[in-house]
């Protein structure tokens, strides 16, 4: 098997805690933190999904806006649902921190020490650049990361090959060469059917997907990212 040359790896649930976002909403909407979270980040995704579905061209879809514009009108769509009165200053407020997510504890150690290794570090991510610039800069991720590649300049999001493409092509490296990690299942799934080595982070102990093919490596949180490496690398 192709040594690992390259570690590509989602960005939101994957490096940053999504749901870390629900102590700020706690902090403006007693009691709902939690939920607000949780239904934030299920519209967030559908909203993408139905962009790329709607219109699946490799040229880019119709209907697509930046990530930044589908959370926030996720957000807004989770404070409706959930019969939230709120202010555009709250909501203001909530994408501001959004913009700031915490990152994982063990996500600058992992990433420093892929980086020792020798290999190249990228993100890949449905996030617009300027959200993942800030993101890396705020959680002081972004000097262990060669590329912050965004979905932004093909206009679609992932599960789209367009998506995955980009990550191969800008690093200049075959595809069975980079090890895709996320936390997301569907994203594995996707990246694993493009031809990505893949590492799933199953911070959650979900059960696996029944569809399609299992990810090449499984693991609890980021640390275990280091064992695969080092048996690539050995």
């Amino acid at each position: 098997m192709t040594n690992i040359r390259g570690v590509v790896f989602d960005a939101y649930g994957t490096l940053f805690d999504v749901y870390s976002i629900g102590q700020k909403a706690e902090q403006i909407f007693p009691g709902f933190g939690g939920a607000i979270s949780i239904l934030w980040r299920d519209k967030q995704i559908e909203y993408s999904r139905l962009v790329s579905l709607s219109d699946p061209s490799a040229k880019g879809s119709r209907f697509y806006e930046s990530f930044w514009s589908l959370t926030r009108y996720a957000l807004e769509y989770s404070l409706i649902r959930l019969d939230l009165q709120h202010t555009q200053a709250q909501v203001d407020e909530l994408m501001d921190s959004y913009s700031r997510l915490d990152a994982y504890p063990e996500s600058a150690g992992v990433l420093r020490q892929v980086k020792a290794i020798g290999l190249s570090t990228a993100i890949l991510s449905n996030g617009s650049p300027e959200m993942l610039s800030c993101a890396a800069k705020t959680s002081g991720l972004q000097a262990s990361l060669d590329h912050i590649i965004s979905v932004d300049s093909v206009r679609q999001f992932k599960t789209s090959p367009v998506c995955y493409e980009l990550a191969p092509s800008l690093l200049q490296l075959p595809v069975s060469s980079l090890l895709f990690v996320s936390s997301n299942a569907w994203d594995v799934l996707g990246a694993t059917w493009f031809g990505f080595r893949t590492c799933w982070v199953n911070r959650q102990q979900l059960p696996p997907e029944r569809l399609g093919s299992p990810p090449s490596h499984t693991v609890k949180d980021l640390t275990g990212v280091l064992e695969i490496l080092r048996a690539s690398v050995d």
